[in-house]
């Protein structure tokens, strides 16, 4: 190892870093990152330069990452303190000290461009200026905060948006017996939450959908049988947070198709580059993405290139997967400028995307962006009206997402649902990899459509039920065997998992719906029909990939729950991962649940976990308790005398 070197750097740079330099050995770099006192920074983002791994620092600070020999530096980045680049140069051990935030001189712009936003927190004055995108002004008002006056300063304005559900409560089976809702295998609030969580904020309540934070994690289903493109799996056991409930597992298998096995592909990459993409985390990391993509590819394969800013640009024409090197060219000539013409980016992709049409094999728009559109087309109504349109060409949009502060899902998870196809949120390249190469099959490859699930409580048993998410899904019971209603669709290897909480007949709590007595049916009546100690039945009705029909499949569950501690490990993974969620949002139905009693329960049940992702979620529960306790929530008014300092980020109260 060579001798430590230091490197200072120059006066006006917001961020320093010494390097303690080493010959290059083993393709591996390693380092500490501290502050400018020099004490260790854990959870710092770590990421090579391509964007193609990362890694966060330990709590002493250290970190370990695997390079390529077209790895030619490392970024540093984390909420509150400047992101920072350093070159490789051929060492291998690095010591880096990130500075605070520093926040920008008051704002000079004429007095018309000042105020499109004004109001006062706490004797602070807050306005927006249309001059300086995602910005927002603070002007103290000679109060001391801490032990500083507060001066003019200019702070990161959050305007991530989320769609508002109102959670599901409890049914009473006497009225409605039937609970039906469209599959959903979309995974993107997982790791946008894991991202918030990670950067040291509790997410908004509205960031948290359950049934995608459930869906992330592998359960391990059996496969499907025969040629049956699905298979249901079901489990029944006590609930955590209240043992009189019931807790029903309900997984979904899709069949897993060798990639060899797949249909071509006819893609088009859908490529934000407005301005608003221009971050590490969002352009240079979607470039990363889709290299990875690219790789995967066959000859059989086709892919196109559609970029959107003010104006849409074909970048690559329909191109054979076997021109791998042609198309990372193209990708890599990519640059971040400009507004966001998403409408006319879509258009100009499903043209494409229909002017090379395979009628047997995949076709497929994958749009990757922000999310922030801001010319043509960009209300939800709008654009769900645009994509149903589309839809019917038989052509898929899948979308991923990127970066954060400006974060639109609410249209993105729209796009995708309406679309037909499945919603990622990739925050780093290890989830990039996950995406995109783990679960190819599953990301690209549709397998069964319009898959709807409608489940059938038998009330000789069943008081009260409550379906856990999948509050955007909710069919009307009469729309399962409509085939003329959409739903979601399934890709090779994909799981569905659902969780209902179960009041038995017999248990009186506060949760049972407040029904009058009926005066032609009682409860116990129905106990003699054919199959009657049956708990519930459960149907599930899909369409092959280009079929117009639905087929059907039933599978009843007897009423023999286990108790907690005999149940599987993927059962009380599964309530742990919902546990965690329901916290998230403040909800209602937590009952005897607690953050302590989650964290007991997915650490019983993390299994092989080969891929270190059940540690990874209970990693983050532990984080979550760690927030809860000296964190304000930013959903919620601020609770405490307004503290300013570097980094700061403010956020709104969610509109009732």
């Amino acid at each position: 190892m060579n001798k430590k070197s230091f490197l200072t750097l120059v006066a006006g740079l917001l961020c320093s870093s010494i390097f303690a330099g080493a010959a290059l050995s083993q393709n591996v770099v390693k380092g500490i990152v501290t502050n400018l006192s020099g004490h260790p920074l854990k959870g710092i983002l770590v990421q090579t330069i391509p964007a193609y791994e990362s890694v966060r620092t330990t709590k002493t600070g250290r970190f370990e990452l695997p390079i390529s020999t077209n790895t030619t530096g490392l970024a540093f980045s984390a909420a509150g303190f400047v992101r920072h680049q350093v070159q490789l140069n051929g060492q291998a051990q690095f010591k880096v000290q990130l500075q605070p935030l520093q926040l920008t001189p008051q704002f000079t712009a004429q007095p018309e461009m000042k105020q499109l936003l004004s109001g006062r927190i706490r004797g602070i004055e807050v306005s927006k200026s249309s001059t300086a995108a995602n910005n927002i002004m603070i002007r103290g008002t000679g109060a001391l905060y801490g032990s500083r006056a507060m001066p003019n300063r200019f702070v990161p304005m959050n305007t991530e948006s989320y769609a508002h559900v109102k959670e599901n409560g409890f049914l009473a089976v006497a009225a409605a017996p039937l609970s039906t809702f469209s599959i959903d295998v979309d995974k993107a609030s997982y790791s946008n939450i894991r991202r918030m969580i990670q950067d040291g904020q509790l997410p908004m309540e509205d960031a948290v959908r359950v049934e995608e934070l459930i869906n992330y994690f592998d359960y391990n289903y059996p496969q499907p049988v025969k040629d049956l493109p699905v298979r249901i799996i079901t489990e029944l056991g006590t609930a955590p947070w209240n043992a009189a409930h019931r807790l029903l597992q309900i997984g979904i298998q899709g069949k897993t198709i060798p990639t060899d096995n797949l249909p071509a592909s006819n893609l088009v990459f859908l490529i934000d580059v407005s301005g608003s993409m221009n971050a590490a985390n969002k352009l240079p990391l979607l470039v990363s993405a889709f290299k990875m993509l690219t790789d995967r590819l066959r000859p059989k394969d086709q892919v196109a290139i559609i970029t959107y800013a003010g104006q849409t640009r074909k970048v690559l024409g329909s191109t054979s997967g076997a021109h791998k090197e042609k198309i990372k060219a193209a990708l890599d000539g990519l640059m971040a400028g400009g507004s966001t013409n998403g409408e006319g980016g879509l258009e100009k992709a499903y043209d494409m995307a229909a002017e090379h049409f395979m009628k047997k094999g995949n076709n497929r728009i994958i749009l990757a962006t922000d999310g922030d559109f801001n010319i043509g087309k960009s209300s939800l109504e709008d654009l769900e009206k645009l994509i149903e349109q589309k839809r019917q060409s038989g052509i898929y949009l899948s979308v991923l997402g990127f970066g954060m502060g400006n974060y639109k899902d609410d249209k993105m998870e729209l796009l995708a649902d309406k679309g037909n196809g499945n919603y990622a949120y990739i925050d780093n390249s290890t989830e990039a990899q996950r995406v995109l190469l783990k679960e190819f099959g599953g990301t690209l490859f549709t397998i069964a459509k319009d898959v709807k699930i409608q489940v059938e409580f038998n009330p000789a048993v069943v008081q009260a039920y409550r379906l856990i998410g999948y509050e955007n899904r909710a069919l009307e019971a009469q729309d399962f065997k409509n085939d003329q209603v959409d739903a979601g669709e399934m890709g090779s290897g994909q799981t569905v998992t659902a969780l209902y909480e179960i009041i038995p007949v017999g248990v009186k709590d506060k949760w049972i719906p407040d029904l009058d007595d009926l005066q032609y049916q009682k409860p116990g009546e129905k106990a003699d029909f054919p199959g009657g100690t049956n708990l519930l039945t459960v149907k599930l009705r899909y369409k092959q990939p280009n079929g117009g029909k639905s087929l059907e499949m039933r599978h009843a569950v007897q009423n023999s729950p286990k108790q907690l501690q005999a149940t599987s490990d993927n059962f009380r993974f599964a309530a742990a991962v919902a546990g965690l969620g329901m916290l998230l949002k403040h909800s209602p139905y937590q009952q005897q649940l607690d953050i302590q009693k989650v964290i007991e329960l997915a650490r019983q049940s993390r299994g092989s976990d080969s891929d270190g992702e059940r540690a990874g979620f209970l990693q983050l529960a532990i984080t979550s308790k760690a927030l809860a306790g000296n964190h304000v929530r930013n959903t919620e008014p601020l609770k405490r005398p307004f503290e300013f300092y570097p980094g700061l980020m403010l956020r709104y109260p969610r509109s009732k």
